[in-house]
């Protein structure tokens, strides 16, 4: 398929814009799923909407859709193509989304995060659609376009792979340089502990009470956090409890997580947390409820499987030189491997995601383009 011309690229970032103003964070993604399965019926195509809606709590469900190849067209049998991936919500927002140009890139004008994660794939798959709708495909393509990525890859785990026809998939879900391949991405569990002291008046009777919140801070303090190899890390991002600074707390709960490209240093990891979270707890007279959950398994891509080999040419075809990179986050790529659908991950050249100075410059957002559509004839090389 031929790189987009001046009008595709035109009509790209007009639309991402408008995807990125339409709020949608994880759990609120109805909004922006009308919108896109409103553009993919404007090309006549047919979307399916699914049910993980109410099964992961969000206000809409994954969005199928289908484009046959020229072959099908044709009268041609249906054989086996490719998915396209990409995910409709946003981390929660902390302001209003209001795209402006600034020095060639999209950012918000506003302290608040851009939503180039992932919207600048959903526009970029929304112009494959257009594309192949004109002019069919070498290969079928199927586009799915998932819910709740941010809250644990819940959609794309509901979502049932069965349904599929491709032989493999490409999500566009990384917020680095295009070019970059993740071959390789952690398991990643969440830890959750409840700690339940003995309330008493700070100030009157102190010796009385059983501090939460000192059980807690003596774990965490014990806690193995950051980045413990080039594999491995570790975090404690929420700590709540107490109700009055005049009260020794009587409830305390943090959550952490861990993750590892290597399952052992990942189950390693967490029962070093476990243990001091209950010698925490021991040392403060508290008890302690943990709870831990895996709640995505990772994976490596043999180096020899076809959408790498597919995604590195479509890259070196669009100027850009493959760089295979194991990464520390998790993609929808994650729950479908774990399905047994095989996928790959790429960069989509955003910056900063989740930060308020989120951006995605337009020759990113464009280039991004150009290798999704060399991703189509690629993978009909290496499927022939």
């Amino acid at each position: 398929m031929r790189r987009a011309d001046e009008g595709e690229r035109r009509q790209l970032n007009e639309l991402f814009a408008e995807l990125c103003a339409i709020e949608s964070p994880f759990g609120r993604e109805r909004a922006c799923a009308d919108r896109v399965a409103a553009e993919l019926r404007s090309l006549g195509l047919e979307v399916e909407e699914d049910g993980a809606g109410s099964l992961v709590g969000s206000d809409a469900g994954n969005l199928f859709a289908r484009i046959p190849s020229r072959d099908e067209r044709a009268g041609a049998p249906a054989v086996p193509g490719i998915l396209l991936c990409a995910h409709l919500d946003t981390v929660p927002l902390t302001g209003p989304v209001e795209p402006v140009l600034v020095d060639d890139g999209w950012e918000n004008r506003h302290e608040a995060i851009l939503g180039a994660d992932n919207k600048a794939a959903l526009a970029v798959m929304l112009a494959v659609a257009r594309r192949a709708v004109a002019e069919p495909p070498p290969v079928a393509i199927e586009l799915l376009f998932t819910v709740c990525e941010e809250n644990a890859l819940a959609g794309a785990k509901a979502f049932d792979v069965a349904r599929l026809r491709s032989a493999f998939g490409f999500v566009f879900d990384h917020a680095t340089p295009i070019g970059e391949v993740i071959v390789a991405s952690p398991t990643y569990h969440r830890v959750v502990a409840d700690f339940r002291g003995l309330a008493a008046h700070a100030g009157i009777e102190p010796e009385l009470g059983r501090s939460a919140i000192a059980a807690a801070a003596r774990a965490i303090a014990a806690m193995p956090l950051g980045r413990i190899d080039e594999e491995t890390t570790a975090n404690v991002g929420v700590i709540s409890g107490g109700s009055g600074v005049n009260v020794v707390p009587d409830r305390c709960r943090i959550e952490a997580e861990a993750r590892s490209i290597d399952d052992a240093k990942v189950e390693t990891t967490v029962a070093e947390i476990v243990d001091h979270l209950h010698d925490g707890a021991n040392a403060a007279e508290c008890d302690v409820d943990v709870t831990v959950e895996a709640l995505f398994r990772g994976y490596r891509v043999r180096p020899s499987s076809p959408q790498l080999a597919a995604a590195e040419a479509a890259l070196q075809a669009c100027g850009y030189v493959p760089r295979r990179i194991a990464s520390g986050g998790g993609s929808d790529a994650n729950a479908f491997i774990a399905a047994g659908f095989p996928c790959l991950n790429l960069a989509n050249g955003t910056e900063r995601a989740h930060q308020v100075d989120e951006r995605v410059s337009v020759a990113a957002l464009e280039g991004m383009l150009d290798v999704a559509l060399a991703l189509v004839d690629e993978s009909a090389v290496v499927l022939c």
